[in-house]
């Protein structure tokens, strides 16, 4: 159900005409209310086996439609049926004269099929960037499907959560003709002017409408179906459109039961619970509220690689790494892309551009390791450089935005910091690609509740702990193994 109703316009809800109105049939009902759908049929399954009574199928009708009017939800269609002898699906039952309304069949031929949202914002979730070299072909396609508004050649697009921007140079099809414009439901590529790196789980828009919303703290409603509860402290995968990301409940506001609707209190998220609650991203992703726009608001919580639940984004929560990440990105739009892409870069420095963040106890030894290790790297033809930090509240906004601009430029960033946190490191991840950064603690005792990737002891000398460093960089990609450029 979690996958079908992500995407669904409409929805048949079936009622056990034996056992009447169970907890499940509410619980669905307010389900189909959460994710917005609001073209609803309820059939009213097994007749046959309550003797076809009208008087049992008019109860049922209507205490359901009380429940309903207080989800928000409301419908006319209800039909009587039975599945097993095939009655009121094709063709009117002549065992229930008594009903006149229509079969299963023609209400499904009479749900609107919603028009496409073309006239919305400019929505298209980047589902890859491709590349084809046969012939000499030289275009990158950046592709995906349109969820809202039209794009047309010519306009300048910007992609978020990185606020990286462009302008289009081509709308590309699979065996159609060349095409100005592409609008909402479309599957489509495009190619720009100049090109720029940009990754699956971006959401490409029109630079002069509606931006989406981008936060790393959102307030949602979600139903969890996992036989494991959803609890606090773990980390599970939520998936929105095509950007996928790690998360953590920071808070639950509210369990609801939907058959009843009474809320309480708790700290975990049982089967089948509805709840209201805080979530903490890894990183900034980039949706549109479910008030707005449900095509990007609704999401799935992966646990364990299985769809475990889902839900709607209905608001979200200030914090310092969000206006972050949106001064950045104001910042970006100011900026013209450079031609030069990250990959040539790569290939013509023999390095990939990466933050590494040096940290431990104060007088422990990172300053002299970042300055070696600084030498070393430079006299191997690295483009690298070197920064320390000596008040974290004043600079790691600063460091954030300077370590930005000099990966996009290619280079290798070490950085010092004392006693590093995972909340200073999640304020530089708000900007920075997490793969790209490395964290190494130099020293025995780890004082903070950092993650880092790698331990040097205080007992190493530094050529010593200069040799397991340089392996690292070169086991994890950041070097290559030749000792730099030729």
């Amino acid at each position: 159900m979690v996958t079908g109703a992500a995407r669904a316009e409409a929805a048949l809800l079936v009622i056990d005409a034996y056992e009447g109105i169970q907890e499940n049939s509410k619980r669905h009902g307010y389900l189909l209310s959460m994710l917005g759908i609001k073209q609803l049929c309820i059939l009213v399954n097994k007749m046959d086996l309550i003797g076809y009574s009208e008087q049992i199928f008019n109860e049922i009708t209507e205490n359901f439609k009380v429940f309903l009017s207080k989800i928000g939800l409301e419908t006319s269609m209800y039909i009587p049926i039975s599945g097993y002898k095939g009655e009121n699906i094709v063709q009117k039952s002549k065992n229930m004269t008594w009903y006149e309304g229509d079969t299963v069949l023609e209400v499904l031929e009479k749900f609107q099929v919603e028009k496409l949202p073309a006239n919305k914002p400019f929505r298209m979730p980047v589902q890859g960037v491709y590349k084809f070299t046969a012939g000499g072909d030289t275009r990158r396609i950046i592709g995906g499907t349109v969820e809202t508004g039209t794009l047309n050649v010519g306009d300048e697009v910007v992609f978020f959560p990185s606020g990286k921007k462009g302008r289009i140079k081509s709308i590309e099809a699979f065996n159609e003709d060349t095409k100005i414009s592409v609008c909402a439901g479309y599957s489509t590529g495009f190619t720009l002017t100049e090109q720029i790196y940009v990754k699956r789980g971006e959401i490409a828009t029109v630079s002069d409408q509606l931006k989406p919303q981008i936060a790393t703290l959102i307030k949602v409603k979600l139903f969890w179906l996992s036989k494991l509860a959803m609890v606090m402290g773990k980390t599970y995968i939520l998936k929105l459109g095509t950007s996928k990301v790690r998360i953590r409940i920071v808070k639950i506001i509210s369990i609801l039961d939907a058959s009843t609707l009474q809320s309480s209190n708790s700290d975990f998220i049982g089967t089948n619970d509805v709840a209201e609650c805080l979530l903490e991203l890894e990183k900034p992703i980039a949706f549109d509220l479910l008030s707005y726009n449900f095509y990007l608001s609704r999401f799935v919580i992966i646990d364990h690689y299985e769809i475990s639940g889902g839900g709607t984004i209905y608001g979200i929560s200030e914090d310092k790494q969000n206006w972050i990440s949106e001064k950045t990105i104001t910042g970006n739009n100011k900026w013209e892309n450079s031609a030069i892409s990250e990959a040539e870069r790569a290939l013509k420095y023999q390095q990939n551009p990466t933050l590494i963040m040096i940290t431990g106890l104060s007088n422990g030894g990172k300053k002299y390791i970042s300055s070696i290790l600084e030498k070393k790297l430079f006299n191997q033809g690295r483009i690298v450089y070197l920064l320390s930090i000596y008040y974290k509240e004043e600079h790691l906004r600063r460091l954030a935005e300077i370590s930005n601009i000099m990966l996009d430029a290619g280079n290798i960033l070490i950085v010092t910091v004392v006693e590093m946190s995972n909340d200073d490191l999640k304020e530089i991840k708000t900007i920075v690609d997490p793969k790209k950064i490395k964290v190494l603690w130099i020293g025995n005792n780890i004082t903070t509740d950092i993650e880092y990737d790698l331990q040097i002891s205080e007992d190493c000398e530094g050529e010593y702990a200069l040799n397991i460093i340089e392996d690292y960089l070169i086991k994890s990609s950041v070097i290559s193994s030749d000792n730099g450029k030729d």
